[in-house]
């Protein structure tokens, strides 16, 4: 299982999670941002910077990941190509993305959008609590123990 990693839009505190799993469960990480990243020294860990534009780092992504790796992002419309190639999917506040759920998502962004465009302000989303935390590191853990097994 390799990692893959939105990682323009991913928190730092998130980030960090992710350096110690990759150590810890021994899986390559790979962090795609379109500015230049810096990672801790490790062999499993690497950052890949992407030209500046519109999903240029989601495209890296969807083509580089297979079924059975794991997508972090927050980002619904990357999630759901993402599942549709048979990775995992996991946003950064630890919820899990399925096939079952990301329609629903999806319809719901899709929504969102429609009333900013429209001049309605929606605000934005919350920012990232301690609870956000470690409900992302308890849901990787889980993620990364059930494929242990596997």
């Amino acid at each position: 299982m390799h990692i893959w990693v939105d990682a323009d839009a991913c928190p730092a505190v998130i980030k960090d999670i992710l350096y110690r799993a990759a150590q810890r469960w021994q899986r390559p990480l790979t962090l795609v941002a379109n500015q230049m990243l810096r990672t801790p020294p490790s062999p499993l860990i690497r950052a890949v910077q992407v030209p500046r534009g519109f999903d240029v780092a989601d495209d890296y992504i969807v083509q580089h990941a297979s079924a059975g790796d794991l997508v972090i992002t927050g980002d619904i419309p990357l999630a759901s190509e993402a599942l549709a190639k048979g990775a995992l999917v996991l946003n950064p506040r630890g919820e899990r993305y399925t096939a079952e759920t990301i329609g629903e998502r999806l319809a719901m962004r899709d929504m969102m959008e429609e009333l900013r465009s429209a001049g309605v302000n929606t605000g934005g989303p919350n920012t990232l609590s301690q609870a956000d935390r470690r409900a992302f590191g308890n849901a990787l853990d889980k993620l990364m123990a059930a494929r242990k097994i596997a």
